[in-house]
């Protein structure tokens, strides 16, 4: 679990670095990341997938979304039959930038996973699965409204 929690730490802090190269929010370099990673799997977010993903209101994604818009990083398509729904996709001056800064990181990372048994990764992909999926029940169930039993101790 502390390798886990480590790892997790410096993801936050390529971001943060990826937020600061580029000159925005940490938060907002967050949620362009998770559009990028989101687009390179196939499966583009909406807005209300991304709110999600980076733990925001509705309100406060769409303002979010307005500044990574306006700064050209971003643009909202309308890509379903059903035209209400949004979908989330890079700007394409922002795809380079981001492959310029994540692409040593992403060789780094491949050449760690290709050292390893793909049985041995499915393993740990299913252990990380169980994990997931046991602190999204937390979540949502237990620490819905904050903290175990709804709130701060008294």
């Amino acid at each position: 679990m502390d390798g886990l929690r480590a790892f997790g730490a410096n993801y936050t802090e390529f971001t943060r670095r990826f937020a600061v190269w580029l000159g925005l929010h940490a938060t907002d370099a967050a949620a362009l990341a998770e559009i990028l990673y989101a687009e390179d799997k196939g499966a583009p977010l909406s807005p209300a997938r991304l709110a999600e993903r980076v733990s925001l209101s509705s309100g406060a994604t769409t303002a979010l979304l307005n500044r990574l818009e306006r700064a050209g990083h971003v643009v909202r398509t309308r890509e379903q039959a059903d035209r209400r729904i949004v979908t989330l996709r890079s700007s394409p001056e922002i795809r380079p930038r981001a492959v310029e800064f994540f692409g040593l990181y992403s060789a780094r990372l491949t050449e760690v996973v290709a050292r390893h048994d793909p049985e041995r990764l499915r393993g740990f992909e299913e252990f990380l699965d169980d994990l997931r999926g046991t602190m999204g029940a937390l979540l949502a169930d237990e620490y819905r409204e904050g903290g175990p039993g709804g709130g701060p101790s008294s």
